[in-house]
């Protein structure tokens, strides 16, 4: 019965369920991610390597706290979340910035747009076989030398459904070393990769990298 009613759940539209789920949970999530943490404090790697004004994508930005608002202190910042809830808290809290609603899986920026992409707690809620087609778009969207600050899973873990904050949320991904080889494999010179605690589950850790387009 058990294996009957996960197969049952997978087959739902992974992107359906992660909209629908954060756009309820959309004020709450915003909360628990505003506070300083280890994972936040990663962005200053991006705030020391780039020129001011720079342009920079975050790809999954949710609510625009505290990832983008920091980021906007700098560059000149573009979020895509697929929330509609998300971006519309966004709008608000970050106002002198672009937001889109979208998918950002798929993104039609012109060639060599941004001289970094950076993507937070959102990757790993899109179908792990999707992953490098998702890392070569940023790459082709990325200029010479730009960088991409990235948060992908640390375990091995092909798809799970499970309760968060109340709603079901989906989860998909490759271990640690899968996903350095994918980055290589798409031409990113990895810069360096951390494991970090979740700062809301610190049970759960994810691969944080830092990687640079060479060409």
């Amino acid at each position: 019965m058990l294996q009957i009613m996960v197969k049952e759940e997978i087959s739902k539209n992974p992107r359906e369920m992660v909209k629908e789920g954060y756009n309820k949970i959309a004020t709450q999530y915003r909360a628990l991610r505003a506070r300083d943490s280890e994972d936040v404090r990663l962005l200053q790697q991006l705030v020391e390597r780039l020129p001011k004004g720079a342009r920079v994508l975050d790809a999954g930005c949710g609510s625009g706290i505290p990832v983008t608002r920091i980021l906007a202190r700098y560059f000149d910042v573009i979020g895509v979340d697929i929330s509609e809830k998300q971006i519309q808290l966004a709008r608000k809290s970050v106002p002198k910035e672009k937001f889109i609603r979208g998918d950002f899986t798929n993104l039609d920026f012109p060639d060599e747009s941004f001289d970094a992409i950076c993507s937070y707690y959102a990757i790993f809620h899109v179908p792990r076989y999707e992953h490098k087609g998702i890392l070569l778009n940023f790459y082709r969207m990325l200029k010479p030398k730009g960088l991409a600050l990235l948060c992908l899973g640390a375990g091995d873990l092909p798809h799970d459904i499970a309760d968060y904050h109340g709603i079901q949320m989906f989860w998909s991904h490759y271990g640690r070393e899968k996903n350095l080889r994918l980055l290589r494999e798409c031409g990113y010179e990895i810069i360096w990769s951390k494991i970090v605690k979740d700062p809301i589950y610190p049970k759960s850790a994810h691969l944080f990298v830092l990687g640079e387009k060479l060409v």
